[in-house]
Formats: structure tokens, C-alpha cells, sequence
């Protein structure tokens, strides 16, 4: 995977749901990082992007990967409160982290969306163990596509950039990955 962008902002969120604490990048690192924008009166949110992103934490490990939804409202705000959002978590069973995109009290786009020009949603952020940002894709993503992408990352175990080893005499079952060698 090539694509890599600068810095990662932090993300700017005004309230957790589905988190015994706020989530950061920074306290993801080490961790490849899904993130699913979305808004909840958004339909190919609601019928695509919420439900793959439910696959993919049911078919990665947690200790690799972490998904989490970003509410990120920039149109009809006043429907979509925090008691709202809630409800509508509840309803559609969502069990993954959702962050509350910080308001921009000048601007509709809220904050995060904004430092990640992000053009609309559903939007899915990829970054990589050391928290960079390594896809930015507006629209639906085919899950095997999506797939590749995260196993790519997944296999970069480098923290400072560089590729994975390739061992030989790895064998990886369903449950776990072992080295043959010991």
C-alpha cells in the first residue's frame, strides 16, 4: 500500500458512545485503525458503510484492528442530536465506538471532517499502526477491496514505516499464527 498522507490530526469529538473512555489515534497506535464517517439520515451510511464496518470488526482481530464511527454532521443538524444518535445506535444494534464530530460554531462541516477533507459521507479513514493516514475514500468500498487494504496494513509490522518480515515457517490456522521454528 502506497499511499501514505501527512501527519494525522487527532480526532476532535465531543462525545463517546459505545466507549468506556475516549478514543484517540494516539492511544490506538500500534494498532491499524478503521475509521467509518457517517451520518445517520445518510442512507448508503445506514445500508452499506454501518454494516461493513460491523463485518469488519467481527473479522479482524481487536488486538489488530480497531473500527470506530465518526457522526460527522454537516447537513440537517438539528435532527441529529446526541439523544438522536443514540437512539439510532440502539435500533441498528451499532456495538462499534461511535465519536461525535466536534461542531464548527463558524463553519457546518464539523471539525474533524474538515482536517481530514473529507468530501462527504459515508467516508472510510485507514490508518496504519503508527496512526498515519493511508486512505481517505469517499463512497462505498467493496469489502474484499477493503479487505486487501486492511490486511496490507495489518502485515506491516513495523511501527516506523517499514514492511513486515516474510517467516517462512509461520503457519496460520483460523486461531492463531505460530513460528514452526521453535
Amino acid at each position: 500500500m502506497k499511499d501514505i498522507y501527512p501527519a494525522s490530526p487527532e480526532w476532535r469529538v465531543s462525545r463517546w458512545f459505545n466507549s468506556e473512555a475516549p478514543l484517540s489515534l494516539g492511544a490506538l497506535r500500534g494498532k491499524v485503525v478503521m475509521v467509518s464517517a457517517f451520518q445517520m439520515l445518510c442512507p448508503g451510511c445506514v445500508s452499506e458503510s454501518l454494516p461493513q464496518a460491523l463485518r469488519v470488526r467481527e473479522a479482524f482481530s481487536e488486538g489488530d484492528l480497531a473500527v470506530v464511527g465518526l457522526h460527522t454532521v454537516f447537513e440537517h443538524h438539528e435532527a441529529m442530536t446526541p439523544t438522536s444518535l443514540a437512539a439510532f445506535l440502539h435500533e441498528y444494534r451499532i456495538t462499534i465506538p461511535v465519536g461525535v464530530d466536534e461542531a464548527n460554531p463558524c463553519d457546518p462541516i464539523p471539525v474533524t471532517m474538515q482536517a481530514y477533507a473529507m468530501r462527504g459521507t459515508p467516508t472510510t479513514l485507514l490508518f496504519d499502526r503508527s496512526g498515519r493516514l493511508r486512505r481517505n475514500v469517499f463512497g462505498h468500498i467493496p469489502d474484499l477491496r477493503l479487505a486487501a487494504d486492511i490486511m496490507a496494513l495489518v502485515g506491516e509490522t513495523n511501527l516506523s514505516g517499514g514492511s513486515a518480515t516474510t517467516n517462512e515457517s509461520a503457519v496460520c490456522t483460523p486461531e492463531d499464527c505460530s513460528d514452526q521454528t521453535t
